[in-house]
């Protein structure tokens, strides 16, 4: 099936990988990193877990609001939470996990669900990591 891409983004990473720097190519990205102090570092900067997170919860979002609005479905103060983990995969490598927490206050419980299920099937990131690494979406009624 051919692709047709519509927007590319491009970042630089420079430096010590997790202990340097990433700046997108219009600089609108530009940080220093740093290795999260539970995995040996001063946790001071970002890290690319973070960056993960940070996308996977905004791009889900979208999804959530683009399926709601062919439901013709109010969201209303609607919100989505992405916990990224990491942690050793038994291989010698590494492996994320990923939790996605949905707030819609203004839905019954089930409809959220439903919404948040619908969104898991058409958000890049949901498909771009199935089958790869643990994803849970959950909807919280806070």
């Amino acid at each position: 099936m051919a692709t047709t891409t519509l927007y590319t983004a491009e970042a630089l990473s420079t430096g010590a990988g997790r202990n340097g720097h990433v700046r997108s190519s219009e600089g609108v990205l530009d940080l220093d990193l740093g290795v999260p102090k539970e995995m040996g570092g001063s946790g001071v900067g970002a890290n690319p877990e973070m960056l993960f997170a940070a996308g996977y919860a905004a791009c889900f979002h979208s999804a959530l609001q683009g399926v709601a609005r062919a439901a013709k479905v109010s969201l209303g103060d609607s919100s989505v939470g992405a916990r990224v983990g990491i942690g050793p995969n038994g291989d010698g490598g590494y492996e994320l996990t990923v939790h996605l927490e949905v707030v819609i206050p203004d839905l019954p419980h089930d409809e959220a669900q439903a919404l948040a299920d619908q969104a898991h099937t058409v958000c890049p990131y949901s498909n771009a990591t199935r089958g790869n690494i643990e994803v849970t979406v959950a909807v919280s009624d806070d």
